[in-house]
């Protein structure tokens, strides 16, 4: 079977060691997490974390069913890619030795909508937010002037429409 991205969404009680347990049953079972986010949620006894990981259906569904069995999961799902909005923030440090590469960097940030958060005479922040590749592809134009320092957040998501991660079934 061929590897592929998956989203997997999940709503976690807010105790401590949570994400430790869940990121640990990903490393017991070899699976190399890509992306991982937490945070609150509208019900602040809970958090949604958000794992991006890449391999086969048949072993994600095995690695959902196990996520399940976990006392401090309350929901867990694969997110649809093509029904989500999936969101991610990065900070670059990119390097302007010159006035020309400021000038491109300048560019760029406005290209990709982004915004230019620090100044400096060797470099330039730039915060810039969107889908995985929109950061790719700023990151890679970034990189022909030279990254100093990249800072990503990791992917977060959530399901178009009404539906909400505890009411949907497992994709696909």
């Amino acid at each position: 079977m061929s590897k592929q991205t998956f989203v997997v969404g999940m709503i976690v009680d807010d105790k401590p060691g949570v994400l430790h347990r869940i990121s640990n049953m990903f490393r017991r079972r070899n699976f190399n997490i890509e992306s991982i986010s937490a945070g609150a949620t509208e019900q602040e006894d809970l958090v949604r974390i958000t794992i991006t990981v890449a391999g086969d259906e048949t072993t994600v569904r095995q690695l959902l069913r196990q996520s399940e069995k976990l006392l401090d999961v309350v929901h867990v799902n694969v997110l649809d890619q093509e029904k989500a909005v999936l969101r991610e923030m990065a900070l670059v440090k990119i390097a302007t030795a010159d006035t020309k590469a400021r000038s491109d960097v300048m560019n760029w940030a406005s290209i990709f909508r982004g915004q230019i958060v620090d100044v400096s005479p060797e470099s330039v922040i730039v915060e810039v937010t969107g889908t995985p590749e929109k950061i790719e592809a700023f990151v890679e134009m970034a990189k022909t002037v030279g990254v100093r320092e990249l800072a990503r957040t990791g992917t977060a998501a959530l399901q178009r429409g009404p539906k909400t991660l505890d009411s949907e079934k497992e994709a696909g």
